[in-house]
């Protein structure tokens, strides 16, 4: 089988799942979608609805009975966090048809997730196919997601400025980023296939996804290095948060590259950065500022106050 057919025929899996007929068949269920797509749902979320609908349908679930919907859900092999989430959809489904329901308990994990070294990023990288080193390329740079990658069109590069303007999901907020040269030619050697700037670069995230998987899959193999099986679209914007984290140690300029609405989501990547560099002896330069103007031409230039020692007031900055 070749690589476009193993790509057609996962994406042919995905879209027909075993039970999507059964959620047609199911006339609540199916104006439930209608009516989220009506309130303004995205739809990344109504396509989580129906992923939750199918698997507790294919696992035997009686969607008119909260007791058999909670006992398939507490069965079921996934993640307290992904149970969370299921338990929260059956909450909006059974208030929907009228049916009293008490949403289980589930507490999502706190796991930390694999972050490489930019080394075997760059390894991986120059490994893939052209266009998918390119999307993997931006992610790298910018630290967007991965819809947020494919939403890109030609009139969001900026190739005189070196600039993307990323249009933001799952609440974000929009951001204009620098891009390199490096990235910005890998860009140009796409072809287009129209030239219609409105025309996205890219496929979908779900087709980029499972192209990913392949190519990953063959890439681990080729260089035998299985830590390649662990790195997926995510993995890139963790490993630029905690990259920024550790050079900057300005949590406010990672929130703003990752688009956070609150600090207290970046806040992860602080404590994630802290527990990465722990053992890492780090050499500074040091510099002292005697008034307000001379600490303030520091901290421009990435100084960060440290301590004051007889009234001289020290900063810092990794070399």
């Amino acid at each position: 089988m070749t690589s476009t057919q193993e790509i057609q025929t996962c994406a042919e899996k995905r879209k027909h799942l075993p039970t999507e007929n059964e959620i047609k068949a199911t006339p609540q269920l199916t104006s439930l979608l209608e009516q989220l797509a009506n309130d303004g749902k995205k739809p990344g979320t109504i396509k989580n609805y129906r992923k939750a609908f199918s698997r507790l349908l294919k696992e035997g679930a009686d969607l008119y009975n909260p007791e058999s919907a909670k006992a398939t859900l507490a069965k079921a092999k996934l993640r307290d966090s992904t149970k969370k989430t299921i338990a929260a959809i059956l909450a909006v489904w059974f208030d929907y048809i009228g049916i009293s329901y008490k949403t289980p308990k589930y507490s999502a994990e706190h796991e930390i997730p694999f972050i490489p070294t930019e080394e075997l990023l760059d390894v991986f990288i120059a490994s893939l196919g052209k266009k998918m080193a390119t999307y993997c390329q931006i992610l790298k740079e910018t630290g967007c997601r991965a819809g947020e990658a494919s939403n890109l069109t030609w009139s969001s590069i900026d190739f005189q400025q070196h600039l993307v303007r990323i249009k933001p999901e799952k609440g974000s907020n929009p951001r204009i980023l620098p891009l390199s040269l490096k990235v910005l030619e890998m860009l140009s050697n796409i072809s287009k296939s129209s030239h219609d700037n409105q025309q996205n670069i890219f496929a979908n995230a779900d087709d980029m996804r499972t192209n990913l998987f392949l190519q990953r899959r063959r890439v681990a193999k080729k260089l035998a290095d299985p830590r390649i099986l662990q790195i997926h679209f995510h993995t890139f914007r963790h490993w630029k948060a905690t990259f920024e984290q550790h050079k900057t140690k300005d949590p406010w300029h990672v929130k703003t590259i990752l688009g956070h609405k609150s600090i207290s989501s970046t806040e992860t990547y602080i404590h994630i950065e802290e527990m990465m560099y722990l053992n890492q002896n780090d050499n500074f330069t040091v510099r002292v500022a005697n008034t307000l103007e001379e600490a303030i031409k520091l901290m421009e230039v990435g100084y960060e106050f440290h301590i004051e020692i007889d009234g001289n007031k020290l900063f810092r900055k990794r070399k």
